[in-house]
């Protein structure tokens, strides 16, 4: 019996194997860490893309970009929001009412901000 190889190349798919044991398993790296959090609005795309586009999500895990896909998403919408609130704010003037009426106008202003965001990023 001959001596098996210690790695292989396979040119029709262009993977490396390395023997371990009887077998040869596919050389394959695992992309570079990501330490960037995913966040709310990074998860729920990710909700969004299991539902609607299977493909994408697969495509993305398999190639190893899920993760900083995700977060880069997370990172825009988190900016976004934080851009219309401020500017929802300044056209509302909401610093001249009582307290609890400052409260109730910041927190539509938000629940707005965060409709949009759903709308422009996250389920398109």
């Amino acid at each position: 019996m001959d001596k098996l190889k210690l790695s292989i190349h396979d040119a029709t798919n262009g993977l490396d194997y390395v023997l371990a044991g009887d077998y040869y398993i596919p050389a394959i790296e695992l992309p570079e860490d990501d330490d960037r959090p995913i966040g709310k609005w990074g998860r729920m795309h990710r909700a969004y893309l299991e539902e609607t586009n299977p493909l994408l999500l697969n495509h993305l895990i398999l190639t190893g970009r899920l993760h900083t896909y995700l977060a880069d998403l997370d990172a825009q919408a988190k900016e976004r929001c934080r851009v219309l609130i401020q500017q929802m704010a300044a056209a509302e003037d909401s610093k001249r009412r009582l307290q609890w009426e400052w409260v109730k106008a910041m927190n539509s202003i938000v629940n707005r901000a965060e409709e949009s965001i759903k709308r422009e990023l996250i389920y398109a």
